[in-house]
């Protein structure tokens, strides 16, 4: 899944691969997928996008932004992108392809479920989006203990465990159920901890562990769980993750746990994560 690391390391890519080309072909809905979603009427994604140059790679909490023309070509968590060079084979299954005027090309493929789409610069309403853009992002001085404050005394905040305060509802845009799991160990904090039992020196130690844990995620390429533009995995290894379940704790030894809960999967420490 794409989550504000691997957002980055994905624009970053995408500005050196395909800004300056020219897009000649858009091909959107080639596989169907029961839980791919479509931003924008897919039906004018040709004729936003072909004979634009692409202009800028950006990033915004989980979401990865690519400027053509005055059109957006915007992908959400759940898809994974692929640069093929001129001459490489496309993939034979894809929710959205994009070809350049020099023979290479993007391609999306969602995975579980994910959106992305084409649009006129403002043209899309969606609330997660604006709030991307809109909230300071963790990797900003602007993101402070003062500012995280806010979050965690928000309105019913302190019954919701961790887990639900930090990774739903984007209260941090691009924080997700993958990232949170290496930022709570850092903070040495169990997912299912209330956020009203946070003391003074909890939300500080907490926000702390956020801001370093993602700029580390981010600064190695993100994730190892991950691929980015080029199919390689991220250089960050992660502590807690489906890679590491079962193995020794790196800080005490015990073993590391996996658990479902809120739909989802936890890692943790028993020891050194306590509720």
């Amino acid at each position: 899944m794409i989550e504000l690391p691997e957002a980055c390391s994905l624009a970053g890519q995408i500005t050196g691969t395909i800004v300056g080309k020219k897009i000649v072909g858009v091909t959107a809905g080639h596989t169907p997928h029961k839980l791919a979603w479509y931003y924008g009427d897919v039906s004018k994604y040709s004729k936003l996008l072909i004979g634009e140059t692409v202009t800028r790679g950006e990033s915004f909490g989980g979401f990865v932004e690519v400027r053509a023309g005055g059109a957006i070509l915007l992908f959400g968590e759940g898809v994974n992108l692929r640069f093929h060079q001129s001459g490489e084979r496309h993939p034979a299954k894809h929710q959205l392809l994009v070809e350049l005027d020099d023979g290479s090309a993007l391609s999306a493929a969602v995975q579980m479920y994910g959106g992305m789409g084409v649009f006129e610069d403002g043209g899309l309403d969606n609330p997660y989006y604006h709030a991307a853009k809109e909230k300071p992002s963790p990797l900003t001085e602007e993101f402070d203990e003062r500012y995280f404050r806010t979050i965690v005394c928000g309105p019913g905040v302190g019954k919701l465990s961790l887990k639900a305060l930090l990774a739903t509802e984007q209260r941090v845009p691009g924080l997700g159920n993958g990232v949170l799991q290496d930022i709570l160990f850092n903070a040495r904090m169990h997912p299912k901890r209330k956020a009203g039992s946070l003391s003074d020196g909890d939300v500080g130690a907490l926000c702390k562990s956020i801001k370093g844990t993602l700029r580390a995620m981010t600064e190695q390429g993100g994730r190892n769980t991950e691929l980015d533009l080029f199919g390689h995995p991220g250089g960050y290894r992660t502590i807690l993750s489906k890679n590491t379940v079962g193995r020794p704790c790196p800080a005490c030894g015990a073993l590391i746990k996996k658990e479902a809960y809120m739909g989802g999967t936890v890692y943790y420490c028993e020891s050194c994560q306590r509720k």
